[in-house]
């Protein structure tokens, strides 16, 4: 047989198709997503908990997790993104619980399971999943996390502290050996895993879609931007070095998360281990609209979110990578937390965003997917309080913030028609 057999796509006498062991995985070719063999764009959800449903201990549920993804593959949604788990002590204020690796290199066997039985669903449901390995934020642990854990005293909370103590104290992540030595024993830890329910690695799981190193890395400062730069790029080999298969991204907000350096965001992305490009979107948080103007300043947050689109779309193009818009969300009117408000401006935001990524999909260029923030699903109880509390329902929303104010739910109808109207599209 022509060795260069496996690099083809063949057909057999039968009709049926065979895909060669490297056409199984999603990859890249120039600015698309192949999935299957053929060009792949999406809209997908942040589903941050989905690994915690699927255990069998403290916050598993999962009837409710099988429930949410047959509703979301029902919706045309087939991608989520997915926290791979939380760090350190239980108890914190804001902060998500039951908690993964309690200790360095201690971890919590049945969230291992629930993480192993997730990737188990999604792929009998033919999904994928973003794993994120770890957070900047403080509502997993994150940066934090291992700052404590190398000696350098509390962390600040920033719902209690302040911001500036918080952002202070999390600069010094990337400047800390100690912090980044055991980020990458985790690293080492998770992409190594072997699925104990299949006995099949992660690395030959077509479910996964890719790794990515952390939710929204920062540098947290100017000064630790090129410490920041050699920190991700050293994690994107490492991951390379274990999984030939997978994908590798980020997790960056974009221009935000690169200190306002755009220079240092196309430098990040430029790296060969680096498969695609990341931006996150957040109208109200960074100001385009107020608590009071929801509605009124949605034309602004649309306009605001085309410009910052447009310079990221550049950037991949230029760089011959695809782009994902994997965190985008908007309050609910009146800014709202309860389930019952309305969401007349979300379901146009959503609109324009889902509208923006089918245009260029179909155009051919580099925005191909996108992930809404986030997916609430089948949550009940929802208090609208401003934090999580053990024993909440998961939503949406992290800890730290108002519960119900971004999460779309079932009872959302109007926004999942929006979300129906995209689905899993191949160009």
């Amino acid at each position: 047989m022509n060795r260069y057999i496996w690099f083809l796509l063949l057909v057999c006498n039968t009709g049926c198709t065979i895909l060669s062991k490297e056409s199984r995985f999603a990859h890249t070719e120039g600015t698309r997503f192949i999935v299957n063999g053929e060009p792949y764009s999406f809209m997908g959800a942040n589903m941050w908990y989905a690994a915690i449903l699927a255990s069998e201990g403290e916050g598993g549920d999962t009837l409710r997790l099988f429930k949410e993804l047959d509703l979301l593959k029902g919706l045309g949604v087939d991608n989520i993104r997915v926290l791979v788990g939380a760090e350190g002590e239980a108890g914190v204020h804001s902060k998500i619980e039951p908690v993964l690796q309690k200790t360095p290199g201690v971890y919590n066997d049945t969230l291992l399971r629930g993480l192993d039985k997730l990737m188990v669903e999604l792929g009998k449901r033919e999904m994928m999943a973003v794993l994120y390995l770890g957070n900047s934020w403080e509502w997993s642990g994150g940066y934090s996390q291992y700052l404590m854990w190398s000696g350098e005293g509390r962390a600040p909370i920033p719902n209690i502290d302040g911001w500036h103590p918080f952002r202070d104290y999390v600069a010094g992540f990337v400047a800390c050996d100690s912090c980044k030595a055991m980020f990458s024993d985790h690293v080492k830890f998770i992409v190594s895993r072997v699925n104990s329910i299949t006995g099949r690695p992660y690395s030959e799981d077509a479910a996964l879609f890719s790794w990515q190193i952390a939710n929204e890395p920062r540098a947290f400062s100017d000064e630790g931007k090129e410490a920041f730069y050699n920190w991700l790029t050293d994690v994107a080999a490492l991951i390379k070095s274990i999984d030939k298969n997978h994908m590798v991204s980020t997790g960056s907000e974009g221009l935000y998360g690169c200190e306002v350096d755009i220079d240092l965001y196309k430098r990040i992305h430029s790296d060969e281990n680096i498969d695609y490009l990341n931006m996150h979107i957040w109208p109200y948080n960074w100001g385009w609209a107020s608590k009071d103007s929801i509605e009124e300043k949605l034309a602004n947050s649309i306009t605001e979110t085309e410009t910052y689109m447009k310079i990221h779309i550049e950037i991949a193009e230029n760089l011959r990578k695809p782009l994902v818009l994997e965190e985008f969300g908007y309050p609910r009117d009146g800014f709202s937390f309860s389930r019952n408000s309305t969401v007349r401006a979300r379901d146009a935001y959503y609109k324009f965003v889902i509208d923006r990524i089918k245009k260029s999909s179909s155009e051919g260029g580099a925005l191909v997917g996108g992930n809404f923030w986030g997916w609430g699903g089948f949550a009940d109880s929802v208090t609208g309080s401003y934090n999580w509390k053990k024993g909440d329902p998961y939503t949406g929303d992290p800890a730290q913030e108002p519960q119900g104010l971004y999460s779309v739910f079932v009872s959302d109808s109007s926004t999942l028609q929006v979300i129906r109207q995209f689905g899993h599209t191949s160009f």
